[in-house]
C-alpha cells in the first residue's frame, strides 16, 4: 500500500470564526505539491545516512485502510520555513481584507479577522481554540510560548533529534511540555487595562453625576407642582376678588341710585325701565300724590346651586329650601336643604321615583315642614328636621301648585293639572276635606290664601291664577263654582300671579295671547308670530287692590315676559308701609323692583341669567328680596328711603 503524507493546513475553524478569510491559489495542485515534497523527504533522508534508519515511525491506520506517517523524521528547516511563510502571508492578507472592508463601512467590525484578537485563544500550529476537555489543552514550553497539547507534541516528535519551539527556536524536548490548567489563556494588555480603568473611573463619574441630575430633577417636579398649587390658589383668590369688586361695584351703583331718588319726586305717569315710547298709555296710576319712594337692595349673598328650579326661605329656622333635577333620573327632582348660617351645612333629600317633577313647594309657618306638589299626582309633606316623607294624598291628576293657609296652619291647598281645586287637613290623612271642579281645565299654576274679611266665617276665599285669569273660590261655602274676578279679563294669557297678605295687593302677568287667521285651516302655518320662536315677548302686568270683597284695578304696565315659561314675581311691603313689586325681566335677565302705588322703577338688579323663582322674607327687621337665576340664589337686603 503506497504511503503518502497528508498536510495539515493552517486555517481557523469554522464553527469560531466563520468570516476569517484565507486567500487560496484557485489554481492549486495538491498532488503535484504532495510529488514535490515526498521527493524532498527521499533526498532528506538519503543525505542523512544511518539517523533516518534510527528515527522511530508511528504508523496510524484509517478507516481506509491507508497509512499516514505522522512521525518518521523531521521536516527540514526550508521546508518549515516556507510553511511558516505561507501562514503568515495568507494571515497579512486577511487582515489587510478585514481592515479595508471595515474602512469602506460594511460589516461593521463584526466576524473579521482580528490577530490581536485572537493572540492567546487559539494555537499558534493548528489556529483552534483549545478547551480543558478532551485531548487540546493549552500547554507551554520553557521559553513561555503556548501550543495546543497534541500539536505541540506532533511537532517535536518530527524535529526529535533538534526540537525547537516553532515561534522563538529555542531548543526543547517532549519532556519539556508542561499541561497549563486554566479555562481561557489571553496575553494581558497593560495599556488597555489603564485605559480600561480610566473609562471605568469616567462612567463612574458620569453615573455619579447623572444621579445628581435626577436628584435636581425631583426637586424641580416638587417645586413645579408646589408653584402650580400656588397658581391655582392665586386664581382662586382672585377670581373672588373680582366677585367680590363686582359686587362692590353693584352696591355703588344702587347707593347712587338710592342718593340719586332721594333728592327727586316721582312723576304721576311712569312705565318700567324698558322703553315702551310707541305705547304712551302704557301706564296708568293710583294715586297722584303719592310720596316718591327710593329703595335700594344691596347683594348680601350669592350661593352656588346645580339644576335649580324652585326655592323657598324659612328666616325662622334659617334654612332654605331648593329643588333640583336629580342626574340620571330622568324627571325625578331632589330636595336640597341649605343653611344660611356659616358653614352652611347641605343636606340632599332624595325623593321617591313616584312623586317625578316637583311644580311647587312651600315652608310651613313654623319652617319644620315642607309642602311639595308633584307632577307624581301626589302632594307630599317632609319634615326638616327627619329629612322625611311624613305625608302623602293620592291625586286625580297632577298637582302644578300649593299653598299653606296661613291663618290655618293645619290647611293645605292644591291646584291640580285639570283645573281642579282640593283642600286638606293634615290631621285627615285619608282624603281633600273638599275638592272643587275649576271652570276651565286650565291648570292652576298658583295659589293664594285670602285674608278673611270675616274671621267667624266658615268660609274661606282662594285666589289661583291659571291660563284664563284670576279666579276667586270660596271653599266651604254653598257656592260651588269659581268665579272670575272682572278686572283680569282681555289681558291674554295669565302667566303669574303675586299677592300680599298684609296690604290685600294683588299683581297678575299676563303675555298675549296666539289666535290663528280666520279662514286659515288648522294644517297651515299662522301668520302670527309664535311664542315658540323667540324667548321673550312684550307683557303686561297689572296691579289690583282688594277692598274687602271687590277687586280694584290701581294701574298696568308693561314688561318683557317669557315666551313660553311661567315665571314668577313677588309682592311685599316695606318696613315704611310701602309696597313693592318684583319681577324679572327676559330680554336684558334683570330683575325690576318697583313701587306698587306708582309702578315707578326703583331699582334695577342684574342677574346674568333669568330669573326662574322670586321670594320675599324679612328677618331682624331687614326686608330680603331672594332671587334664583341660573345656578346662583342671590340674597339681596334693602334700604330704603323717603322723600
Amino acid at each position: 500500500m503506497p504511503r503518502q503524507l497528508r498536510h495539515n493546513r493552517l486555517q481557523p475553524p469554522p464553527n469560531l470564526y466563520q468570516d476569517l478569510e484565507f486567500v487560496y491559489d484557485e489554481e492549486f495542485d495538491d498532488e503535484q505539491f504532495f510529488a514535490e515534497q515526498e521527493a524532498l523527504y527521499a533526498d532528506t533522508h538519503s543525505s542523512s545516512g544511518s539517523e533516518s534508519d534510527n528515527e522511530e515511525e508511528e504508523e496510524e491506520v484509517d478507516g481506509d485502510g491507508e497509512v499516514e506517517i505522522i512521525g518518521s523524521s523531521s521536516i527540514p528547516a526550508r521546508v518549515r520555513e516556507e510553511e511558516e511563510e505561507e501562514r503568515r502571508r495568507r494571515a497579512s492578507e486577511a487582515t489587510a481584507s478585514g481592515k479595508e472592508k471595515e474602512n469602506e463601512g460594511e460589516g461593521e467590525g463584526e466576524g473579521e479577522w482580528d490577530r490581536e484578537g485572537v493572540e492567546g485563544l487559539v494555537c499558534p500550529i493548528c489556529m483552534e481554540a483549545w478547551s480543558n476537555e478532551g485531548e487540546h489543552n493549552p500547554s507551554c514550553l520553557p521559553c513561555g510560548h503556548l501550543y495546543g497539547m497534541p500539536c505541540i507534541k506532533k511537532w517535536l516528535r518530527k524535529q526529535k533529534s533538534s526540537g525547537k519551539c516553532p515561534q522563538c527556536n529555542k531548543k526543547c524536548t517532549l519532556k519539556d511540555v508542561r499541561r497549563i490548567y486554566g479555562s481561557r489563556v489571553v496575553v494581558i494588555d497593560e495599556q488597555l487595562n489603564k485605559r480600561i480603568r480610566f473609562l471605568e473611573t469616567k462612567c463612574d463619574a458620569f453615573e455619579k453625576k447623572e444621579a445628581d441630575l435626577k436628584n435636581k430633577k425631583a426637586e424641580w417636579h416638587k417645586k413645579e407642582a408646589e408653584w402650580h398649587r400656588k397658581e391655582a390658589e392665586w386664581r382662586t383668590r382672585e377670581a373672588g376678588l373680582c366677585q367680590q369688586l363686582d359686587q362692590l361695584k353693584e352696591e355703588a351703583r344702587n347707593m347712587e341710585l338710592v342718593l340719586a331718588n332721594g333728592k327727586t319726586k316721582s312723576p304721576k305717569h311712569t312705565t318700567t325701565g324698558r322703553d315702551l315710547h310707541d305705547r304712551p298709555d302704557s301706564a296708568q296710576t293710583l294715586g297722584s300724590s303719592c310720596e316718591s319712594v327710593s329703595c335700594g337692595f344691596l347683594l348680601q349673598e350669592e350661593l352656588h346651586v346645580d339644576d335649580a328650579r324652585l326655592f323657598d326661605v324659612n328666616t325662622f329656622t334659617k334654612l332654605v329650601v331648593i329643588a333640583q333635577r336629580q342626574s340620571g333620573t330622568g324627571v325625578t327632582d331632589k330636595i336640597t336643604k341649605m343653611s344660611l348660617v356659616s358653614p352652611r351645612c347641605q343636606e340632599s333629600i332624595s325623593l321617591p321615583s313616584a312623586l317625578k317633577a316637583v311644580k311647587d313647594l312651600h315652608f310651613s309657618d313654623n319652617g319644620k315642614h315642607v309642602l311639595t306638589a308633584t307632577l307624581g299626582k301626589k302632594l307630599a309633606i317632609l319634615c326638616t328636621e327627619s329629612n322625611n316623607m311624613v305625608l302623602s294624598y293620592e291625586l286625580p291628576a297632577a298637582a302644578w301648585s300649593c299653598s299653606w293657609d296661613l291663618y290655618r296652619p293645619f290647611n293645605a291647598y292644591a291646584g291640580l293639572q285639570n283645573g281642579m281645586l282640593l283642600a286638606f287637613d293634615t290631621r285627615q290623612t285619608g282624603k281633600p276635606l273638599e275638592s272643587r271642579k275649576g271652570m276651565t281645565c286650565n291648570p292652576i299654576h298658583t295659589i293664594y290664601p285670602l285674608r278673611d274679611a270675616i274671621p267667624s266665617s266658615n268660609a274661606k276665599a282662594i285666589l289661583t291664577a291659571s291660563a284664563v285669569g284670576l279666579c276667586q273660590w270660596n271653599m266651604g261655602a254653598t257656592q260651588e263654582w269659581p268665579y272670575l274676578i272682572p278686572e283680569t279679563e282681555n289681558q291674554g294669557v295669565c302667566i303669574s300671579l303675586a299677592y300680599s297678605p298684609i296690604t290685600d295687593d294683588i299683581v297678575s302677568s299676563y303675555r298675549p295671547k296666539v289666535e290663528a287667521p280666520r279662514g286659515t285651516s288648522a294644517t297651515q302655518p299662522s301668520q302670527t308670530l309664535s311664542p315658540s320662536m323667540e324667548s321673550s315677548v312684550p307683557g303686561t302686568h297689572v296691579a289690583i287692590r282688594r277692598v274687602g270683597d271687590r277687586f280694584v284695578k290701581s294701574g298696568s304696565t308693561y314688561g318683557t315676559v317669557p315666551a313660553i315659561r311661567l315665571p314668577k314675581s313677588v309682592v311685599f311691603d316695606t318696613e315704611d308701609q310701602h309696597p313693592l313689586f318684583a319681577s324679572g325681566d327676559e330680554a336684558t335677565s334683570s330683575l325690576f323692583v318697583q313701587d306698587l302705588r306708582s309702578l315707578e322703577v326703583c331699582q334695577r338688579l342684574h342677574c346674568r341669567h333669568p330669573v326662574h323663582d322670586l321670594k320675599s322674607s324679612r328677618s331682624m327687621g331687614m326686608d330680603l328680596l331672594s332671587c334664583l337665576s341660573g345656578d346662583h340664589l342671590r340674597i339681596f337686603s334693602q334700604l330704603h328711603y323717603c322723600g
